[in-house]
């Protein structure tokens, strides 16, 4: 969960403010953090983890459900097609107590059936046989609870009544009973809607018809995709309806839009630009996993966005939202966490997946996305990628953490290995043949960095993943006379989980008119590294390309083996258009002359001819505005810094 053409893609980022393209989708996640908190102050107290046993594999669910948007109310009939793993006498599925479990059948005959908390368990009249596929069929009824980030929700917009779901994390069992643990997928469904004339139903998969009976209509999707149960969602208002072709190597997927009439032409522009991440996203990543059916959006009334399976919910068309939830598609529907602890391989991976859309279709914004992420996930000293409290709906969905933390371990693999490595195994892992359409956790995804980059990443994981917190560096450097550059690399953690954090360096060496990036392979804290250079660097910056989740950085100078100071005088000074060095030297010889005005920038830069005895050399700076400057004059065996006012 959460959250073209190039030319008009730029076009529309350059005309809103930058915290406006991307930043939204942080306070998205802070929002829905802190209404579900409100809505349960004592969730730490739940065992929100409790499901059913996983002794059976679902393999189709037929879902018929009755429900009319102005009223918080569902009618549903649940037919599932499972095939037991072991010989049973019973099985348990997850369904709220709230709810009302009118009768359940099995081979034309009622069951019995007991519910313990949110778990129902049905008794069968006989021991079921291992691996022999068999079916029941549930009929409730109820008012259900709006748990998680919504789970069952009726609203209104512009005065007319919407209903729609959002099982993430645990909320599927609130509207419907089923298996919500991260341990089976449902091979496919079918899933009919109905209600009231005069508004329409959209759901995942693809629509295979609408009748109209009675004042009321049924439309029934179709989905041949296995879907986890917190993936499966409907919604239902007066939706208006449109489609947009995304077309890729020669195949083409449509994005089917169900949206509030009122977002109307919103909508259509977003989806419009969503086109070319479509495209980016298959190029990079392998063919969009549900090609085969649509992708498409529907409105909802939830402030930001979910990643329904093959149907994104989303409350709005901003560039930022639709990227993030279309690249769930891939990262968290076609392979879906296996843990809440593993939240980053859907979140982390989504939101970093946004970042590249800066990179690769807007890269004027690229790095104050990057900046962005580093500063969010550097904002606290403690906290590790991985989730040690699944019990918190807050601390799963931690934006610091599962979002901009995950996004930056990403970051820095692909500095540690390059673009064809990173992306190489980007995509081996998520079409893997032995992991797609399943659940996958951090080692799958380890393991396939591993193998195409033939490194191991045990080190970097227990850092960044398991560890908390971050690094800071200190930089320490200085330059002789033969150009020599002397670095000195130190850093301390911001948590004790952590004592050193191995990671490539790079830092910019400058003299104002030509620079060069060096990259310092950082393994102790405390490292020397020498780099010759054919110029006199005047300043360092750590990380120029902003690769590394560090803060609290400092860059100190030293002045190694100083050269005697030499006097000069000015005249006149202060100056108007020119003035005029004058000095008596003992040798001939060439002279750097750099000229910097108040705010440090570097305005001339010359070399100078300087004779044995009495020099009167002329300097021009007319072109330059009134202020206050240092001159600066070096030579191989002497230096010599004056201030100059010109008016």
């Amino acid at each position: 969960m959460r959250k073209i053409c190039l030319s008009a893609l730029c076009c529309l980022l350059a005309s809103t403010q930058f915290a406006q393209v991307y930043d939204p989708l942080e306070d998205i996640i802070e929002a829905e953090k802190a209404a579900w908190v409100r809505a349960h102050p004592k969730a730490s107290d739940r065992d929100i983890q409790n499901s059913a046993n996983n002794r059976s594999d679902i393999q189709y669910c037929r879902m018929h459900w009755t429900v009319d948007p102005a009223v918080k109310y569902i009618r549903g009939e649940v037919m599932t097609v499972f095939e037991p793993v072991e010989m049973v006498g019973s099985l348990e599925f997850d369904f709220s107590e709230v709810l009302t479990m009118d009768s359940i059948r099995f081979h034309g005959q009622n069951l019995a059936f007991s519910q313990n908390g949110d778990v129902i368990i049905v008794e069968f009249p006989a021991q079921l046989p291992a691996f022999l596929t068999d079916s029941l069929t549930f009929f409730y009824q109820g008012i259900p609870d709006s748990t998680g980030f919504g789970s069952f929700r009726v609203d209104t917009h512009e005065g007319a009544p919407v209903l729609w779901t959002l099982s993430e994390p645990y909320g599927a069992m609130e509207w419907w009973p089923c298996k919500q643990a991260l341990n089976d997928k449902i091979d496919s469904v079918d899933i009919f809607v109905t209600n009231p004339t005069g508004f329409r139903a959209a759901s995942i998969g693809l629509l295979q018809s609408e009748t109209t009976t009675n004042g009321w209509i049924t439309a029934h999707w179709r989905h041949r995709y296995p879907v986890a149960a917190y993936l499966v969602a409907i919604g239902v208002t007066n939706y208006t309806v449109f489609s947009v072709p995304a077309p890729f190597g020669g195949d083409t997927t449509p994005i089917l839009n169900y949206v509030y009439p009122e977002s109307l032409a919103d909508a259509q522009v977003g989806v419009a630009e969503n086109v070319a991440v479509f495209q980016m996203f298959s190029q990079l990543f392998g063919q969009y996993p549900f090609h085969a059916e649509k992708y498409g959006h529907a409105q909802f009334s939830r402030l930001g966005g979910m990643e329904h399976q093959t149907m994104s919910f989303v409350s709005s068309f901003g560039f930022d939202l639709l990227a993030h939830e279309l690249a769930h598609q891939w990262f968290g529907d076609k392979i879906t966490c296996a843990s809440w602890a593993d939240i980053w391989l859907n979140e982390g991976f989504a939101s970093y997946l946004t970042g590249l859309c800066y990179n690769f279709l807007a890269p004027q914004y690229w790095e104050l996305y990057k900046a962005d992420r580093i500063d969010k996930s550097t904002l606290i000293p403690d906290g590790s990628v991985w989730v040690d409290d699944t019990t918190s709906v807050e601390r799963i969905f931690s934006s610091r953490l599962s979002y901009a933390k995950g996004a930056m371990l990403l970051h820095m693999l692909r500095w540690k290995f390059g673009d064809s490595i990173f992306f190489a195994g980007m995509r081996n892992y998520v079409n893997d043949p032995a992991l797609e359409y399943g659940y996958v956790k951090t080692d799958d995804f380890k393991t396939h960095m591993e193998t195409v980059s033939g490194a191991n990443l045990d080190e970097f994981f227990a850092d960044w993943f398991y560890g908390k917190g971050f690094p800071s560096y200190q930089t320490g450097w200085s330059v002789n006379q033969t150009n020599e550059v002397k670095i000195t690399l130190e850093q301390t953690t911001s948590d004790p989980s952590v004592s050193f954090f191995e990671m490539p360096v790079a830092v910019k060496l400058s003299d104002g008119v030509q620079d060069t990036v060096v990259v310092l392979n950082h393994t102790f804290s405390g490292q020397q590294f020498t780099v010759a250079l054919d110029f006199s660097p005047t300043s360092l910056v750590f990380d120029p390309d902003l690769w590394l989740a560090s803060r609290n950085n400092t860059v100190v100078r030293s002045i190694e083996d100083p050269l005697p100071e030499q006097y000069i005088d000015l005249a006149p000074n202060p100056a108007r258009t020119n003035f005029t060095i004058r000095l008596n030297a003992a040798n001939s010889e060439k002279a750097k002359m750099t000229f910097w005005s108040a705010d440090g920038k570097l305005v001339i830069q010359d070399q100078l001819d300087i004779l044995s005895g009495f020099n009167a050399i002329p300097i021009a700076v007319g072109h330059l505005p009134a202020g206050r400057y240092l001159l600066r004059l070096e030579t191989k065996s002497w230096r010599a810094e004056r201030a100059v006012v010109l008016n």
